[in-house]
């Protein structure tokens, strides 16, 4: 269970109960392969999003109307297994009341479990890696397997990754989907995303952002930067063009200690597109 008492993500004044949004923290990084520190990552998410207005003048809303509930973060538990299983059990609990889950990373490897929380559904990744190893060093649950064990849940067809720019050689590229980064630059984030959704056999949709699928230089506070990466723009562009059809977000593997403060208050701000876009969806449909 999520630690009580803690600073909370803000304007997140709701009670579980009366909430449509739940955050949680997963200060969790133990397969991390490059640069450590994503554990930190929950806290530095919350304190940057204190500089936000209640009002999101874009979308005609303010965050005053919008009932979101911050857990706090989880405990670590044992073994990397171990820790996936209570990342899913929380993920469930949030998901068999109605509500919409919002979890900050920690490490990628934080995606899957929450994943499995939900039946029927498709998910999309941003990642500058496809993360479709079968496991690595030993482990099934790395981060490095990430997309692979969403893949696992969902079966063939009903996930992909968008933005990637790396792919090892043990990765079974023709049992992925993806779209590389330098499609498109070169084709258009437009064009090559609503090709990719197209694709995609189910309504509903999980996003995962992992935030290396953004370029180093807007997001620089990240364990594995890789170049030529997506804009914030890009990724804007995607969590308006899901809408509706959103049913549960992460964004994971922001690392403070190389950052300036750019990637956490990114990190914090998508997480409000999110939420003003999901509710601004639920909205018009009364």
């Amino acid at each position: 269970m999520p630690i009580r008492g803690m600073l909370r993500y803000a304007d997140a004044m709701s009670s579980f109960e009366d909430s449509k949004f739940v955050i949680v923290g997963v200060p969790f990084d133990k397969t991390t392969t490059y640069r450590s520190g994503t554990r930190f990552a929950p806290t530095t998410v919350r304190e940057t999003s204190q500089t936000f207005e209640k009002e999101n003048f874009e979308h005609g809303i303010t965050f005053d109307d919008i009932a979101v509930h911050d857990a706090g973060d989880m405990y670590e538990e044992g073994s990397v297994d171990d820790m996936v299983e209570s990342v899913n059990e929380e993920a469930r609990r949030i998901v068999s009341a109605g509500k919409f889950p919002m979890f900050i990373g920690g490490e990628h490897s934080i995606s899957p479990p929450v994943v499995r929380a939900f039946e029927d559904i498709a998910v999309i990744t941003i990642d500058a890696h496809l993360d479709f190893k079968d496991e690595y060093q030993g482990l099934k649950n790395s981060h490095a397997c990430a997309h692979r064990r969403i893949v696992d849940h969902v079966g063939k067809g009903n996930a992909f990754a968008f933005g990637v720019r790396s792919i090892s050689a043990d990765e079974k590229v023709d049992e992925a989907l993806y779209a590389d980064a330098f499609r498109i630059h070169k084709e258009g984030t437009e064009k090559v995303f609503d090709e990719m959704l197209a694709k995609l056999k189910r309504k509903h949709i999980y996003l995962s952002l992992d935030i290396d699928g953004i370029d180093p230089s807007y997001a620089p506070g990240t364990g594995t930067p890789e170049p030529f990466g997506l804009t914030p723009w890009d990724v804007r562009y995607v969590i308006n063009r899901l809408g509706d059809r959103l049913v549960g977000f992460d964004v994971v593997e922001i690392c403070p200690p190389y950052d300036n403060g750019n990637t956490s208050i990114l990190g914090a701000r998508m997480m409000r597109e999110v939420m003003a876009v999901k509710w601004k969806s639920m909205q018009a449909r009364k």
